[in-house]
This record gives C-alpha cells, structure tokens and sequence, in this order.
C-alpha cells in the first residue's frame, strides 16, 4: 500500500439538513445559505437526492447532464474554493434515469458516481438504471471513493484494491432502519481500514418516511469523530492522514485480504 504519511489533512464538512420535497428550486436556495458556513472546507457533503428527497419520479424530475442543479454546484464549488458532493435524479445522455453523484470541483469540472444498488423496497430499480463500475477520486492526494445509500449493505462493493483512504456514503437512510445504518458503517471502516464518512437527511419526506439523521464520520477503527444525531445543521472535522498511515504500519491487515474480482 502506497505511503500515505505526507499527505495534507483533509478538512471535511457534513450537511444534514431537511429536503423539501420534489422541489429543486427551494432546495438549491436552503443549500446555498448553509454552504456559507463550509468556508475552509476541502470537501463538503450533501445527502443523497438533495435536490428533491429519495423520490421514484425520476421522469418528471430528472435534470439533463448540464442542468441547474448541476450548474449549481459547479457555482458553489468555484465560490467555495472546495469541492462539493451529492446526489440528484438524472437523465443521462443515453436516456436512461440515474441516481447520481456529483463531484464539484473547483475548477468547475465535473465526475460522477452512479447509484449501483437500487432500492427495490421502494421500487428504485423500477425507476432508475444501475451503476456499472465503481469510482475511485483524488482530493489533496487522497483517494476517496463515493457511495449512495443501498450500497452500504454489500460489503464486496465497498472493498476494493486501491487503497481507499475515506469511503463517502450520502444517503436517505430511514429512521426505521437507523440500527442498520449505525452498525453497518464502522464495520465499512474497521475491515477497509480507512475513514468513513456518511451523510444523512433528517425531517419526513412526502411519503410520510421519517429520517432520523445520524450522519457520521468514523476513524479507521470505526471510532466515532463526528456525530451530529439529529440535529439539523453544518458539522465540520478533520481527518489525519498520518494517523490513518501509521494505523495501516501497525495493523496491515490488508495484506491478509482475499483477492477477487466483481461480475454481473
């Protein structure tokens, strides 16, 4: 595994927020005024589908490539000077309707994350067309690799072969399920030996699903650094890349790891 001892800190920002629901406009003008309290930050997270809650109405709601809301963000990057990231309902070029993330950065260009896992209890898989591959990005010499939601139930697809220093999830994650999202992300960190940070919603959506929140950021032993519960606002912390390397000198377990590959 490469030296990762040098890299810079990583200054990271977590916005957890209510969404109105299928409303882009209004959810653009709430998320701008919290993105002023994000100044400093290297990477700021919104929750997925930010821009209208976890909505099945990928027709009437999915936004071309280049549309607003990604020219938004792209405006919100350069201001910022940081890169930001989230997901929202898009129709891709070849017409299908994707979960997607958006990868701001500040120099306004543009990569993306498609949702792999859809969500079949809600009928996602009816309505969106899953991701092919995973991503791997760099930020300031880290490698960071974006998840959505569903994904963090299967394990084979949050491993990898890279390296990955900080596993991203952004998510929708109903309070219902809450003990499955809190014991499912240390379990990502301790056995990916990296940091894990998860961005949730709080509030209700339009379909009367409660969110209760708890986004996090965890070390690579899976020991809690942020933990905002349920609170509605913008939490900040920074990550240590020579803290990471040094655990990763002391506990090489990833030299033990069994090798794969991923198929359809």
């Amino acid at each position: 595994m490469r030296d990762i001892s040098q890299l810079p800190d990583l200054e990271l920002v977590l916005i957890q927020t209510e969404l109105a629901w299928q409303d882009p406009a209004a959810n653009r003008a709430h998320f701008q005024a919290l993105l002023q309290q994000a100044r400093g930050a290297d990477l700021v997270v919104l929750p997925e589908m930010f821009s209208t809650g976890f909505s099945m109405e990928s027709a009437a709601l999915a936004e071309p490539e280049d549309g607003p809301t990604s020219q938004w963000l792209c405006a919100q990057a350069r201001q910022l000077q940081a890169v930001i990231a989230g997901s929202l309902i898009i129709q891709a070029r070849d017409g299908s309707y994707r979960n997607r993330l958006l990868w701001a950065r500040p120099d306004g260009s543009l990569a993306h994350y498609d949702k792999r896992h859809l969500f079949r209890m809600a009928g996602e898989h009816q309505h969106y067309s899953a991701g092919e591959q995973q991503v791997l990005l760099e930020l300031k010499g880290w490698r960071v690799r974006p998840l959505i939601c569903y994904d963090l139930r299967f394990p084979l697809w949050s491993r990898d072969p890279h390296g990955t220093d900080l596993l991203l999830y952004t998510a929708n994650w109903p309070a219902a399920r809450r003990n499955h999202w809190n014991r499912l992300l240390p379990a990502r960190a301790i056995e990916n030996l990296c940091y894990v940070a998860a961005v949730n919603r709080v509030g209700q959506d339009g379909k009367g699903h409660a969110y209760s929140g708890d986004s996090q950021v965890l070390d690579f032993q899976g020991e809690p650094l942020l933990e905002p519960g349920a609170a509605d606002g913008v939490f900040r912390v920074t990550l240590k890349a020579a803290e990471l390397a040094a655990y990763r000198e002391r506990f090489p377990a990833y030299r033990d790891a069994d090798g794969f590959t991923l198929a359809d």
